[in-house]
């Protein structure tokens, strides 16, 4: 697979790994997973679910450009741009959230590490459309 085809495509998997994070809490959550998890998204900064939206597009465009629908350098750069939007909102929200909310939550103690998990996954999508960017020579 050539690399200006594999880079998006690595973009777009962690548009998707975006959203299962975020959709994570919400099968791990035992008793009342919807207020339980409202509550917790609610409590920080932004909403990380801002994040979400991001992402989501940001796999449209990516998508896109790999397949040459769109330009490719400018799916690239505005797969930067989102990718950096969407790991601002979860970093600031990831920070900003009470650690007593998550011991509140009936759920397993891997719950502990999902704001985190969600940075590390978020990162993805700057850091793909970069490499993208780069295989087509303009950074």
């Amino acid at each position: 697979m050539k690399q200006t085809r594999l880079a998006p495509l690595v973009g777009v998997v962690g548009c998707l790994l975006v959203l299962v994070s975020l959709a994570a809490p919400y099968l791990l959550v035992r008793t009342a997973p919807g207020s339980a998890v409202g509550t917790y998204y609610a409590e920080g900064a932004l909403n990380p679910l801002v994040a979400g939206i991001f992402a989501l597009v940001a796999a449209i465009v990516l998508a896109a450009g790999r397949d040459e629908r769109t330009d490719p350098p400018l799916a690239a750069g505005v797969g930067i741009a989102l990718g950096l939007f969407a790991t601002v909102v979860i970093a600031v929200w990831a920070v900003t959230v009470p650690e007593q909310v998550l011991f509140d939550m009936d759920a397993p103690a891997i719950i502990t590490y999902h704001r985190w998990a969600s940075v590390a996954v978020s990162l993805l999508i700057p850091v793909a459309s970069l490499w993208w960017s780069r295989t087509l020579g303009l950074v």
